[in-house]
């Protein structure tokens, strides 16, 4: 094994390769400084390595002791390296992690799921004090990484709280002739709550007016998936209501989203929030799209969102939306979306 290790092992990592030490069985791989989508690709490479070699370890431990800074695709990464180990029944421990990563796990709830200790813990094989490491790097938590200037920018922020506000005033005027619709049509809840990923992959209820049949969720699987890649879409799905059809063409059914940019869940702008069964098929440089807020609208709805059949398009807008970003090309968004909201193409995501 230890012959094995060595290969992996250099003076200075590169995006390709990291320092493993082999530490009675346990092998412990060193973390950079950054962990962002270039060491993301290299880390997720090396761990792979190493849990498909021809004597996979027992135990694979992450040392974060130098990381001060872990984006969404670090983050990506982490994951998919800790379900590989899963599924070969190795250990897969996080130690030494610095308040900066320790604040990632903890928007996330992250934190309550890897097992975290500190290296002098692993090297006496002490695991039951897993909790106590967890709970004192929980007291140092930092700021949370600055993934996007957009996620720091204040004035984008009053903008999504004066925005949000006028735009509930709007959907509490409308709320009782589309409540009315929707009960007639089919009877049932009024609002519809999914679970989407928002910034850094934090889970969170998105709330719409309720344009499908109550047990929509359960019959998804019935319906043929017009898009490629990892997210869904049917021009003509068949769960989707008569008043719920009239909802979407028009973005009405949109207008509760108004509470979560309030909530700073999502933004006015932003990009397309995934549902959690999309990222789970995420490649690490695709969970870059997961370093901004997600917006109610964006590059995919002004470009024709019900048109967008293919999920590198959805990246290819989402990352163009990061790259191009400034407050003067959000207003030009919202202007452009409120051009076209009408238009029969526009369509529901």
């Amino acid at each position: 094994m230890a012959t094995k290790v060595q290969s992996f092992m250099s003076s200075q990592p590169t995006a390709g390769e990291f320092p493993v030490t082999d530490l009675n069985g346990t092998l412990i791989v060193q973390v950079p400084t950054r962990l962002s989508v270039l060491e993301a690709l290299g880390f997720k490479q090396t761990c792979q390595n190493l849990i498909a070699a021809e004597f996979p370890p027992k135990r694979l431990v992450i040392d974060f002791q130098n990381t001060n800074f872990m984006d969404s695709s670090g983050l990506g990464a982490l994951v998919s390296n800790f379900k590989n180990a899963e599924e070969k029944a190795i250990s897969f421990t996080l130690c030494n992690v610095t308040p900066q990563v320790m604040a990632v796990l903890n928007l996330t709830g992250l934190d309550q799921v890897f097992a975290i200790e500190s290296l002098h813990h692993i090297s006496c094989v002490e695991e039951s004090n897993t909790a106590d490491v967890r709970a004192v790097a929980a007291r140092k938590l930092e700021a949370l990484p600055q993934t996007h200037p957009s996620v720091t920018s204040w004035m984008k922020r009053l903008i999504d709280i004066v925005g949000s506000l006028v735009g509930l005033a709007i959907t509490a005027v409308l709320f009782i002739p589309i409540a009315i619709a929707i009960k007639i049509d089919d009877p049932g809840p009024i609002f519809f709550c999914q679970t989407r990923c928002g910034w850094m992959g934090k889970r969170f209820g998105i709330w719409k007016f309720r344009s499908m049949c109550v047990d929509a969720e359960a019959k998804k699987s019935l319906v043929t998936n017009q898009a490629q890649g990892a997210f869904f879409k049917n021009d003509q799905d068949p769960r989707v209501t008569k008043v719920g059809r009239f909802l979407r063409r028009t973005s009405l059914d949109e207008l509760p989203q108004f509470w979560n940019v309030l909530k700073g869940e999502m933004s006015l702008v932003g990009t397309r929030p995934p549902t959690p069964d999309e990222v789970e098929r995420y490649e690490i440089p695709e969970w870059q799209r997961l370093d901004v807020r997600p917006g109610m609208t964006g590059e995919w709805q002004v470009n024709g969102r019900s048109t967008v059949r293919s999920f590198e398009d959805v990246i290819r807008l989402d990352l163009q939306y990061q790259k191009n970003w400034s407050l003067i090309y959000d207003l030009k968004l919202i202007l452009k979306t409120i051009a076209i909201l009408f238009n029969k193409n526009s369509g529901a995501v």
